[in-house]
């Protein structure tokens, strides 16, 4: 797996020639994750050339779960007083067209859960990582990873102690 260095999303990054092929995502990083950053609905972070050309990026926020919806071994070991339990969001991932199949996609994910692990050991509490995959091939991605479909919701989950125990291999 390469090695890139993510940073947060910055005025000099180039948004507007950001192109990964899915509308959505194309718009969010060109017009929407600036204004979502000043608002703090989300953390966004890039991967960019030495000409500040986004390469891939993702982002993070806060958000929380039902209880319901989370695995019956995950459930039984919480709170019963909790009907909403913390997880972190990863709420957009993506690669530019021109960079794929050079492993950023992996690497992306891979920084996004160090630093949710991070935050959940020494900032805030979170019992996992969710994920709400834009179609197949994400959600196929995801599943590659160890994430699971979460019944009803269309949502993906990894637990953060499997997060912990990917890092501490």
């Amino acid at each position: 797996m390469a090695k890139y260095l993510t940073v947060p999303l910055n005025k000099k990054h180039k948004k507007s020639e950001f192109t990964c092929g899915n509308e959505r995502l194309d718009n969010y990083i060109r017009t929407q994750a600036r204004q979502d950053i000043k608002k703090k609905l989300s953390a966004c972070f890039v991967v960019a050339n030495e000409e500040d050309k986004i390469k891939g990026f993702y982002t993070l926020s806060n958000a929380g779960i039902s209880r319901d919806l989370i695995p019956e071994e995950i459930k039984k070991k919480m709170p019963k007083a909790y009907d909403s339990l913390p997880v972190t969001l990863l709420g957009r991932l993506a690669v530019d067209k021109q960079y794929r199949g050079q492993g950023l996609g992996q690497s992306l994910l891979v920084d996004a859960l160090k630093k949710s692990l991070e935050a959940s050991n020494n900032i805030m509490g979170s019992i996992a990582v969710i994920v709400d995959p834009i179609d197949e091939d994400a959600a196929k991605f995801y599943r590659k990873y160890g994430f699971i479909l979460l019944p009803d919701s269309g949502k993906m989950f990894l637990s953060m102690k499997t997060v912990e125990q990917l890092f501490n291999k």
